[in-house]
């Protein structure tokens, strides 16, 4: 019986203490919402800007082939 007391005591404990746990969770208020929304646009911005830069990368590589070709022609 006691060995049951105590376990129904330390259930009731450990309840106690999960629904306090839970309650002291932190909720994001308007300025956690907008930070995150701004990385998110931040990251979305510096992609797009990455994908920009090997596009241009690409044609002036494919730019100075040309223009070594066109040197190589014009020196025969």
């Amino acid at each position: 019986m006691m060995k049951m007391n105590r376990l129904m005591g330390s259930a009731v404990v450990m309840s106690a203490l999960v629904l306090t746990l839970s309650a002291c969770q932190k909720q994001e208020g308007p300025a956690e919402k907008a930070g995150k929304e701004i990385d998110q646009a931040s990251e979305k911005a510096a992609e797009q800007l990455k994908e920009a830069a090997d596009k241009l990368g690409q044609q002036l590589e494919k730019a100075g082939e040309k223009m070594q070709d066109a040197s190589k022609d014009k020196d025969r």
